[in-house]
């Protein structure tokens, strides 16, 4: 299922993908999370205001977190992945913090500027942490995918190596996707740079041509 397909049943039934199949599990772990980075965030103002802080982000996200979870749910199967992973990471900063940045300053957060590049980061790794997990069958709440809590806990530890190696992996992956390379190998002489191709492990070892070479082999 491509992203367009995802965001065209989103419009066409919002209750159905962002009510009925509001992410409890999500309702349960950000609200908490947030509102201590709003609590440190706004200490230096003094331990009232910070926890005032920290209560109306609390109160705040729990009922749209899951919202903003069940977003990301909807999102689990689309492909290519990457597509998927910068659409949420665009699409729910752009919905969560525009509201929170609101409700902050009608209640006068003191470190307002502060606590929402904080929420806005976390929200960045998280989003992107939750759609990899999903994409796994961890932190569902509706369908046949959907486990208890407490088997998606033991199962996070795993999920958070597998994220973090997630990025080298791909950055890897990209660099030697092809089997055959061009490498420029610059000497002290005047002799132009060769070319080598970089055969499959299972076929003949590498070719090194000359660029003269190259041009004129069938």
């Amino acid at each position: 299922m491509t992203v367009d397909a995802v965001l065209l049943r989103i419009l066409r039934d919002p209750a159905e993908y962002l009510v009925r199949r509001w992410n409890w599990k999500s309702a349960v772990f950000s609200p908490l999370i947030r509102a201590v980075i709003f609590f440190f965030a706004n200490f230096t103002a003094g331990w009232r205001a910070a926890a005032l802080a920290a209560l109306v982000e609390l109160l705040y996200r729990g009922p749209t977190a899951g919202v903003y979870g069940a977003l990301t749910q909807a999102f689990r199967r689309c492909d290519p992945p990457w597509a998927a992973g910068l659409t949420v990471m665009l699409l729910l900063p752009l919905l969560s913090h525009s509201v929170e940045a609101v409700v902050h300053y009608l209640r006068g957060t003191p470190n307002l500027v502060t606590s929402i590049l904080a929420s806005a980061t976390f929200t960045a790794l998280s989003t992107l942490f939750n759609l990899f997990a999903m994409r796994r069958g961890l932190l569902i709440t509706d369908g046949a995918d959907a486990r208890s809590l407490w088997s998606d806990l033991r199962r996070v530890p795993l999920t958070i190596a597998l994220f973090v190696a997630a990025g080298p992996k791909f950055l890897w992956t990209l660099a030697f996707s092809s089997s055959c390379r061009t490498l420029f190998t610059w000497t002290t002489s005047s002799t132009p740079p060769s070319t080598i191709c970089l055969a499959p492990s299972n076929s003949s070892p590498p070719i090194r041509k000359s660029p003269m070479q190259a041009s004129t082999s069938p």
